[in-house]
């Protein structure tokens, strides 16, 4: 499984995608949103994992790229320091499939994402 991080903070950008790999997982980086969106469109990864404060596209409008522009399904999880009910409401009325708050454990997001490809497995069946 393909999974693309969103992140700008090159620690946390680093320590998930090092997580993600021990689990496996294929991992691609954007540092910004504008470079996560030329990936979502070159390679379709099958999970994206966006920060909400991005330089140049945020992650709602990353939301909003992938499910009105590209029409696509693909599962999104919001990762923030935000607590904001409002932003996090309008997350998933974007499309959001799941959002986690900073600071998070590793784990708690490597559950989620599990849960999430277990969900879509089940669909596909």
């Amino acid at each position: 499984m393909k999974i693309l991080i969103c992140e700008d903070e090159e620690i946390m950008l680093t320590a998930l995608e090092f997580r993600l790999r021990r689990q496996s997982f294929e991992v691609l980086r954007a540092e910004d949103g504008q470079k996560a969106k030329a990936k979502i469109e070159a390679d379709d990864p099958d999970l994206i994992i966006a920060d909400i404060m991005m330089p140049h596209v945020t992650g709602l409008e990353l939301i909003k790229f992938v499910r009105e522009e590209l029409k696509r399904e693909t599962p999104i999880i919001i990762i923030s320091a935000l607590e904001l009910d409002d932003v996090v409401l309008k997350a998933f009325r974007l499309g959001a499939n799941d959002f986690i708050t900073k600071p998070f454990k590793p784990y708690e997001l490597i559950l989620r994402i599990k849960r999430i490809f277990q969900e879509k497995e089940i669909e596909q069946s």
